[in-house]
């Protein structure tokens, strides 16, 4: 049986992440990158598929759980009949290979406790060969090798092919496992000292939490999403993931199931803006150097994602062995997304640019040349029809976000020109192609008779992604244009007052059957654009539900259902946790006791 995708914690060594249960079992990770093959796959599975579990024997759910404050350090606790314990799970950043670190520790009595660790590699269809050497465990499958270093001892049976281990410990005894995963044709790498490990982890995350500038309200829910988006990252390139995690469903046993182990290019100026604000101006920058480098070529062939070092090929492909989260079928690997033409994607490089100069991110010499090829591209390429922001599987549309961040283009680029007139450029072409875009927008993608603006040209439909117009400036906030639409969003789009992307009902834009959770970073940006539209009290009660959603640990997803009052999608999900922080600091950052209505 799954368990709620908010039963899940995420610990990670920002090259990869493991999601583990309220019941103590790892049910998903991928070795050794964030878009590896699973070798704990029954989160979208069974136990068959790949877990771990360390946990009290008979126990079902652990007490309570929490990361050690301002790291990525879970506690997991127990509280038995005769006894209670903790249990440790970390990733220490990695020197050579990645490991997983699990300290089980008696805080109370004497408890017995069971470890079942059950290896297949390859999303769940590869059984190891297990065998002992130098008195630890190796299982072997193909490229794959893992070794378990064990202070219990553990024994391995043949019928199930698991790896258990069954000890007690009493008050202050600690016993530690590590599982590290190396390529099969290479020596094993150096062990790692556990206990040391767990005390550098602490003293590395917390130096990296303290360095957060937002104090107003909220601060540990901004601290913990920054931390989210700091674990999403993968460190030797800079490129921050969408989630750790593929297919976990917008809809339960639908078929928007999607793989989001990449980077998105329509993440780069919230996520930019929020590192930068929030005091982060190395990551910043790693993650401007990543988007250079995947955007660098030809700008007709400008992706929407890349692969975490900028890779250009993602194909998608149906892992028909495993049944799906709560039989959520297909489960995918890669993302045929790739291929699509969204015009947004010009707007939000530029856009990130332009942010990265006046934060005053180190200039990369060549960045100026690119952006002029961006606009070059435009100038022609802006009127086209394209899948848009939210990579429709149906026919290309007109999409009015699409139109207006090309217009962002247009308009940062002669902004840069204006404040720096020796840069190159054609500034008169420029603010001709602005300004054509502008009036084309206003004429074609606003219904007067309604007071809104529209998802694309022609259409009756919103878009959430239409709560953006305010913010990138298109028109002035009190423009009426921008309060109608606003307005019209949340009546129409909002559910329990969270916000769904678009309408799925009839004949849907997205050419998918079914339905879809409301989009948590859309219900940020209608906290973002009520406070723009002068309804700031309205904006931080919104923002207080949307803080509310978060689990236990303070994790959110892609989406949440109101009616089940459930998460919903890839988790957890930098896009909405760069939503909580972006919207934190536009609310309180400036003036936290203010209020306005």
């Amino acid at each position: 049986m799954h368990r709620p995708i908010e039963d899940y914690a995420l610990v990670g060594d920002e090259q990869t992440a493991a999601l583990i249960a309220r019941n103590g079992s790892v049910d998903w990770l991928c070795l050794p990158r964030f878009d590896s093959p699973a070798c704990f796959a029954a989160l979208l599975g069974d136990e068959e598929n790949g877990h771990w579990r360390i946990a009290p024997q008979g126990a079902e759910e652990c007490a309570r759980r929490s990361y050690r404050p301002g790291t990525l350090v879970l506690d997991t606790e127990w509280e038995t009949d005769d006894g209670s314990v903790r249990v440790t799970d970390f990733m220490p950043q990695r020197d050579r290979a990645p490991d997983l670190v699990r300290i089980v520790e008696g805080t109370g009595g004497r408890v017995t406790v069971r470890s079942a660790l059950r290896l297949r590699f390859d999303y769940g269809s590869a059984v190891p060969w297990v065998r002992r050497v130098d008195g630890h465990r190796v299982a072997v499958a193909g490229p794959d090798s893992a070794w378990l270093r064990s202070e219990p001892e553990v024994r391995t049976w043949g019928e199930d092919f698991c790896t258990y281990a069954e000890f007690t410990v009493e008050e202050g005894e600690k016993v530690a496992f590590v599982l590290t995963w190396h390529p099969s044709h290479e020596v094993r790498p150096a062990l790692v000292d556990p206990y040391e490990s767990l005390r550098h982890s602490l003293e590395d995350w917390r130096a990296w939490s303290d360095r957060c500038r937002y104090d107003g309200p909220h601060r540990d829910a901004v601290i913990r999403s920054l931390l989210t988006l700091k674990a999403l990252t993968y460190v030797p390139t800079g490129g921050i993931v969408a989630a750790p995690t593929t297919s976990l469903p917008e809809e339960i046993g639908g078929v928007r199931n999607w793989d989001y182990r990449y980077c998105w290019l329509r993440d780069s100026t919230l996520t930019l803006g929020a590192l930068v604000s929030a005091g982060y101006l190395e990551e910043a920058e790693a993650w401007r150097d990543w988007l250079l480098r995947a955007a660098a070529g030809n700008p007709d062939d400008l992706q929407i994602m890349y692969g975490l070092a900028g890779e250009r090929r993602l194909p998608e492909q149906e892992l028909d062995w495993l049944k799906g989260y709560r039989d959520s079928r297909p489960v995918r690997s890669g993302n045929d997304a790739v291929r699509q033409l969204q015009l947004d994607v010009y707007g939000e490089v530029v856009d990130s640019l332009a942010l990265a100069r006046r934060s005053g991110l180190k200039a990369q010499p060549h960045a100026w040349q690119l952006q002029l090829a961006l606009l070059d591209f435009l100038h022609g390429a802006w009127r086209e029809p394209d899948e848009g922001l939210w990579e429709v599987r149906g026919p290309r549309r007109h999409f009015v976000h699409s139109k207006v961040m090309a217009w962002v283009a247009a308009d940062r680029t002669v902004r840069a020109l204006e404040d720096d007139p020796e840069l190159p450029g054609d500034i008169g072409r420029l603010r001709e192609l602005r300004d054509t875009i502008h009036r084309d927008v206003c004429e074609h993608g606003y219904d007067a008779e309604r007071g809104t603006f529209t998802q694309y040209y022609g259409s009756r439909e919103l878009d959430a992604a239409l709560l953006l117009l305010p913010r990138v400036g298109f028109l002035p906030a009190d423009d009426p244009r921008i309060v109608g639409t606003v307005d019209a969003v949340r009546d129409e789009l909002a559910r329990d007052g969270f916000v769904r992307r678009y309408s799925t009902e009839g004949n849907a834009v997205d050419g998918l059957p079914g339905d879809e959770g409301a989009f948590l970073v859309c219900s940020f940006w209608l906290a973002d654009a009520l406070h723009l539209t002068g309804r700031t009290k309205e904006a931080r009660e919104l923002f207080d539900r949307l803080v509310a959603l978060r689990n236990d640990v303070g994790l959110l997803a892609e989406e949440y259902d109101p009616a089940r009052e459930r998460q919903l999608g890839n988790f957890p999900q930098a896009f909405s946790h760069i939503g909580l922080v972006g919207t934190a600091l536009t609310l309180f950052a400036a003036d936290p006791d203010k209020e306005a209505g």
